[in-house]
């Protein structure tokens, strides 16, 4: 459903009236999970677009309380939570806003070694954070059983990427020791649209609808969705990732980006643009 200012102004006015006089402003945002709109100065109303991403609002105000006070970089804190009626039929959310502004693959914070050592900073504290009572993350399925819409993807792209090469990174990533330790807390989504950044340094984390426990090179998408290779090797030293999770997080890098270049090439330009970006990283990067 198309989601307008005026619909926002109607949910607060009529759920969070004393929010009703705030301005409600429109974020030019590139995910697909969620209308997001500023509304004053310093909160943000998180609408969610799909079914699926309406069950990341029940995720987010029972975790994001409990995970910020453990992790080195701002989160956003769940304020208020809407709930369904005639206007907007899912649960929605009103959080903090978060100054920084989300990175473009290759651009000058993608090749800074304080951002590869800040996303290292971010994400070795979340694996630190106690399991008890956790949820699987979204992406807790063991990379192999990917394999299928892996190579669907990929077959949709022939032409688009060099399928030859694409499909030997696969394979690699797939020979690489399965994960058998216990599951981590992660992010999930280390994606651009997820990251924001200031002056070369993270500045926030923001949408954690993917987050829970799973092997914790699914966060190592970070290397190749946020960083250019000098920064991946600073980050890779940094989570001090072994071959075998490097692979793997590599692996998942590649399937996430398939998917997505497949998916989003008509529908959302950026996301197919940072898509193809990816896969080409790792083409040429190799193994590394």
């Amino acid at each position: 459903m198309m989601v307008e200012p005026s619909l926002v102004r109607g949910l607060i006015a009529a759920q969070f009236p004393h929010w009703a006089d705030l301005p409600v402003e429109a974020v030019d945002a590139s995910g697909t999970a969620n209308a997001i709109y500023r509304l004053g100065t310093d909160m943000a109303v998180r609408l969610p677009r799909t079914e699926g991403s309406a069950a990341d609002v029940a995720t987010e105000h029972r975790w994001l309380p409990r995970l910020a006070g453990q992790l080195p970089f701002p989160v956003p804190l769940p304020l208020a939570r809407g709930v369904p009626d005639e206007a907007f039929p899912r649960p929605w959310s009103v959080c903090t806003w978060l100054e920084g502004t989300n990175p473009r693959p290759g651009d000058a914070a993608s090749s800074s070694d304080l951002l590869a050592a800040d996303l290292a900073e971010f994400v070795l504290a979340l694996r630190r954070i106690s399991p008890q009572d956790a949820p699987p993350a979204y992406r807790s399925e063991p990379l192999a059983s990917r394999d299928a819409v892996t190579r669907e993807a990929l077959a949709t792209l022939d032409g688009v990427v060099d399928a030859e090469a694409v499909a030997a990174a696969w394979k690699e990533a797939l020979s690489a020791p399965p994960f058998t330790a216990a599951p981590v807390w992660v992010h999930g989504d280390l994606q651009p649209g997820n990251v924001l950044v200031a002056d070369g340094r993270l500045a926030a984390v923001i949408d954690f609808g993917c987050t829970g426990l799973a092997d914790p090179a699914v966060d190592l998408i970070a290397a190749w969705y946020l960083l250019t290779a000098g920064a991946r090797q600073t980050f890779r030293t940094a989570v001090a990732a072994d071959d075998a999770t490097w692979a793997r997080g590599r692996g998942w890098a590649l399937s996430i980006a398939l998917l997505e270049l497949a998916h989003y090439r008509e529908s959302n330009p950026v996301m197919a643009r940072i898509a193809a970006w990816v896969i080409e990283e790792i083409v040429d990067a190799g193994p590394r």
